[in-house]
């Protein structure tokens, strides 16, 4: 017999009004009806509890527990009993047995009784095997089996998506956003206890799940967690990586591994269950042999006004590149200095800074384009346009009376 929890009683209220035939007779009954509650009995929700009368529904990630009992029906007395309970996966089989010694006897109209308990970690059908083995009065062995089949299902749709955001500021490394959409694919009501990300060694995660007011934290979901059938909820993330590889976060190629989601729920009358994603992963973005961004950058500056910005440079490739700067003025920005200038040669993963000044001869919100890195030794240009933007205002004229 499988054990779970009790659920609440329903009953299905009859009533009539007064001038119809029963008259007052239903309204009696149900405030007679021990299972209804007092002064509320029109309400289909009772104050009693239901045991389970069958085996219910079981999901991935809660605990399965069963009873198993072993019944001596004959008149005898046999020993040397041995019950052994295995659970059946599509991949693996599982002892649940709490012991593996025999039971010396068992005596006539006695039982030998043991609760299994696992943690449901596939989906699909499972089979529970009892197995049980006995030697009777005259030295004879026996041995029978029975099975109980049974379906696990999935309790929640888990859709994950990756946003990489690139920072203006050098105090401040690349950030990557995860937003995490989890669905209740169950037919009743979830309790959401905890929904977390656990990173990995390269990163530091912040949930972005909660509002700060009057100094305390609330939830973005508000004061009651719980996740109706089929309703979704979206928790956002952001992973900033840790000091030790800040400077390499902006050149890692290819697979990054970035955490797994652990999340525990509750159903019905608190039974628990706990689910954790597998390695979540996402492609590093590719800079190509060369990275350039901003370190930075003013954020509204005078229109014809000369203003400085900060670049950073990075050699992704794994070779030496001996670089040269090419400066090319747009309709809108213009470049001040000298184009064509030596920045020297960079090896692999290695990165140098440039202060550079431009202005700009037209108002509004203006994007940084025009730049051009040229490898001498594989004389291949590299071109950066739509860097940054920049808001040019009219300087402030100081009229005289």
């Amino acid at each position: 017999m499988r054990l779970t929890k009790p659920t609440l009683f329903t009953n299905i209220p009859v009533t009539c009004e007064e001038k119809d035939l029963p008259g007052d007779l239903f309204n009696q009954l149900m405030k007679d009806d021990p299972s209804t509650v007092n002064g509320a009995e029109i309400l289909m929700l009772g104050e009693m509890l239901t045991l389970p009368q069958n085996f219910g529904n079981i999901f991935l990630g809660e605990t399965f527990s069963s009873y198993i009992s072993v019944h001596n029906d004959s008149n005898q007395v046999v020993k040397d009993i041995l019950v052994k309970a295995d659970l059946q996966t599509s991949s693996q089989r599982l002892n649940l047995s709490a012991s593996n010694a025999a039971v010396a006897e068992l005596k006539p109209d006695c039982c030998i009784d043991d609760v299994i308990h696992h943690e449901v970690k596939e989906i699909g059908t499972h089979i529970l095997v009892c197995a049980v083995s006995y030697t009777t009065q005259g030295g004879e062995k026996m041995y029978f089996r029975k099975f109980f089949k049974f379906q696990v299902l999935k309790p929640l749709d888990v859709k994950t998506k990756f946003y990489n955001a690139e920072s203006d500021l050098s105090s401040v490394t690349d950030e990557v956003f995860l937003e995490a959409q989890i669905q209740n694919i169950t037919t009743s009501p979830m309790f959401m206890e905890k929904v977390s990300l656990e990173p990995s060694i390269m990163y530091n995660v912040t949930e972005l799940n909660s509002v700060t007011q009057a100094g305390e934290c609330i939830s973005t979901f508000g004061s009651r967690g719980y996740l109706q059938p089929m309703d979704t909820r979206q928790y956002l993330y952001c992973l900033k990586p840790k000091k030790e590889f800040a400077e390499k976060a902006g050149i890692i190629k290819g697979v990054t591994v970035i955490g797994k989601l652990d999340i525990v729920w509750k159903t019905n009358l608190g039974e628990r269950g706990r689910l954790q994603t597998s390695q979540l992963q996402r492609m590093a973005p590719g800079y190509g042999d060369v990275r350039l961004s901003l370190e930075a950058i003013p954020d509204t500056v005078n229109l014809e006004e000369p203003f400085h910005i900060t670049c950073k440079i990075t050699n992704c490739s794994e070779r030496m590149m001996d670089l040269v700067l090419e400066m090319c003025n747009t309709n809108s920005i213009h470049w001040c200095g000298i184009s064509g200038r030596q920045l020297g040669k960079l090896h692999p993963s290695s990165s140098l800074c440039l202060a550079l000044t431009l202005l700009s001869s037209v108002q509004g919100l203006q994007s940084v384009s025009g730049l051009r890195l040229t490898d001498t030794f594989l004389k291949r240009t590299y071109e950066y346009d739509d860097i940054a933007q920049v808001c040019v205002v009219s300087a402030a004229v100081e009229v005289e009376a």
